[in-house]
């Protein structure tokens, strides 16, 4: 039986040990908190949990759930622990920084991303079938052994999730464009609103908010200690991608400005076909 252990029982830790006790894997959990690792027994999220990473020496397989800045100095502890075919892996939304950190300090290491998440957090947010349909970006360099490869790919599919393979350098500069981004740019909506100088007119505005501004202010409104990890580790591609935004809406701006109405229709149109060609719920719901 492959024994999994995960580091960090929050929503996605938390889940994917839910989810893998499901289809029959032991699953080890370690937690800095130990009343998060009493819930975890409690709860029947994990086999075994504790707060000492020497519990995953028998781990065949290591999920690092950690916020970004923790995963790199979690490995470096962990690896006094571990056997050398320990297999490796992380949760965190940027891999590029990752990989190139951790590789060195153990070969079995492939940087991994699940797509998927809530509003949610901790152990109690945890859930069954978080991952299923949703993608999971696997991030192997040139060296990286082909069974560490198989052992992930097993693990993915077991939790439902659609696998994909791709450089830490495509990885993040694919997310920066359809997560980073819009977390900036939806909190830039958030601060751009609360800037009105009428107080009545925000009093309204607060009040008149329905679901356009829900849908579109969602992720500027999460956390804010990961909106700063990920703008930290992914600097360079965020900026690419801001400033690329900002030509647009300059491009807007001067169209309306224009009253370039026939011009504003066209790039309406093009959004409107274009937003149906990214992932699979846009082609299932309006």
């Amino acid at each position: 039986m492959t024994i999994v252990g995960i580091v960090g029982l929050g929503l996605i830790g938390g889940s994917l040990a839910l989810d893998l006790r499901s289809q029959g894997y032991r699953v080890l959990g370690v937690s800095r908190k130990p009343q998060t690792c009493q819930t975890a027994l409690l709860k029947h999220v994990t086999d075994e949990a504790s707060t000492d990473l020497a519990l995953l020496g028998k781990a065949d397989v290591i999920f690092i759930c950690t916020p970004i800045p923790a995963i790199a100095p979690t490995v470096r502890a962990l690896v006094p622990h571990l056997s050398s075919a320990a297999v490796i892996t992380d949760v965190g939304s940027v891999k590029a920084p990752i990989v190139e950190e951790i590789t060195p300090l153990w070969e079995n290491f492939i940087g991994g991303h699940p797509m998927a998440g809530t509003e949610a957090q901790g152990i109690n947010a945890a859930q069954r079938d978080l991952f299923v349909g949703a993608p999971y970006v696997l991030t192997p360099v040139e060296n990286t052994p082909a069974r560490a490869i198989a052992v992930l790919e097993e693990l993915v599919g077991a939790i439902g999730a659609k696998l994909y393979s791709c450089s830490p350098q495509q990885h993040d500069r694919a997310v920066a464009w359809i997560s980073h981004l819009p977390l900036l740019v939806s909190a830039g909506l958030i601060d751009s609103c609360l800037g009105e100088e009428d107080g009545e007119v925000l009093k309204l505005a607060r009040c008149f908010a329905s679901s356009g501004f829900r849908d579109t202010s969602r992720v500027g409104g999460g956390n804010p200690e990961l909106g700063l990890e990920i703008a930290r580790a992914n600097r360079e591609e965020i900026l690419r991608s801001l400033a690329r935004y900002r030509q647009h809406l300059e491009g807007l701006f001067e169209v309306i400005e224009k009253e370039d109405w026939q011009n504003l229709e066209m790039i309406l149109q093009q959004t409107e076909s274009g937003r149906k060609t990214f992932g699979n719920w846009s082609r299932q719901k309006p």
